[in-house]
């Protein structure tokens, strides 16, 4: 594993450049829309799975794992009853009220947090991100989705439209839940005792920056920073429910199940991920408030990559405990 002064690096070069140069082709018209659903498409489908199996692979299954998924839910739930009762008392319109809600509720888990885990704690904190966010689909789907729904038919007030139809089938059964058979194959392989080629650790760690690049790129890409700005004074409170309260929440409960430092430091890391780009797709999926889902999206972003996780980086690099 590189050395902290070198992962360190990976900050700039996989995390905040693949998003200024997203921004920027976009600008400049360089790349197509299509290019970069093909480029999220090839992150899910190939990349994410490939990382999944060689993480898995070397991942030591003990008791303390199984309560990692149901944190991934856990991660959802905190932020979003704290929210509730701010977006009661600030949105009247239930389009911004449904976009804040999914804003608060979902966690860039598998991405952001996943390069970051990783970038701490190598191939291992890579792998307990990929189980903490096995459930968000699920969330997404059974919980986020027919949340927005309501939130649009509110605002229609009327039940003569047609109800829009959800294909579960579909969401569940396609090609982006690679990763999660790529997760037990990984585990089938540790439990054989089959031993993992020398080389592939080489392999996973070239892996990992193009997964960032293919990941970030087209997010960088689909910011539209003069469509969101008017939006972010009136959701800066999603700062403090993302990065104070939801970490103090969940750092009270992993304190009285986990005793590993890694497990521990990658939870945390998780707990303090920003807005997913998923509340995007979600508001305009259901016709919500997309450049509200956008502010949310790139101002706790932004705030996470050159305050939060830098903070976190040094604080447990430089030897400290959680």
């Amino acid at each position: 594993m590189e050395t902290a002064q070198l992962r360190i690096v990976f900050v700039f070069t996989d995390l905040i450049l693949p998003l200024l140069i997203g921004y920027y082709i976009h600008q400049k018209k360089w790349l197509s829309g299509e290019v970069c659903n093909w480029l999220i498409k090839f992150n899910i489908i190939i990349v994410c799975t490939v990382l999944t199996i060689l993480s898995f692979w070397v991942l030591p299954l003990t008791l303390e794992l199984i309560w990692l998924p149901v944190f991934g839910i856990i991660f959802c739930i905190i932020p979003g009853l704290i929210s509730a009762f701010t977006a009661l008392r600030r949105y009247q319109n239930p389009l911004d009220r449904g976009s804040y809600l999914v804003s608060s509720m979902l966690s860039n888990l598998g991405t952001l947090g996943g390069l970051c885990a990783f970038i701490l704690y190598g191939e291992i904190g890579f792998a307990y991100a990929q189980m903490v966010g096995i459930f968000q689909n699920m969330v997404l789907v059974l919980f986020c989705f027919p949340l927005a729904q309501y939130y649009y038919q509110q605002y229609t007030a009327t039940t003569t439209k047609r109800t829009l139809h959800l294909d579960f089938r579909n969401m569940f059964l396609s090609w982006n839940q690679l990763p999660v058979l790529g997760m037990f194959l990984g585990m089938f392989l540790y439990w054989a005792d089959i031993p993992r080629p020398a080389i592939l650790s080489t392999v996973f760690s070239s892996l990992i920056h193009i997964g960032a690049w293919t990941a970030l790129l087209p997010v960088g890409y689909l910011i539209n920073l003069h469509a969101a700005q008017k939006y972010y004074h009136k959701i800066f409170d999603l700062v403090p429910i993302k990065f104070i309260l939801t970490p103090l929440v969940v750092y009270i409960m992993i304190t009285h199940l986990f005793t590993d430092q890694i497990i521990l430091g990658t939870m945390m890391v998780l707990a303090i991920t920003p807005t997913a780009i998923n509340a995007v797709i979600t508001a305009r999926l259901f016709k919500l408030n997309v450049d509200l889902t956008i502010a949310a999206f790139i101002l706790t972003t932004v705030i996470y990559l050159l305050i939060v996780f830098p903070l976190l980086f040094f604080y447990i690099t430089s030897g400290n405990t959680l």
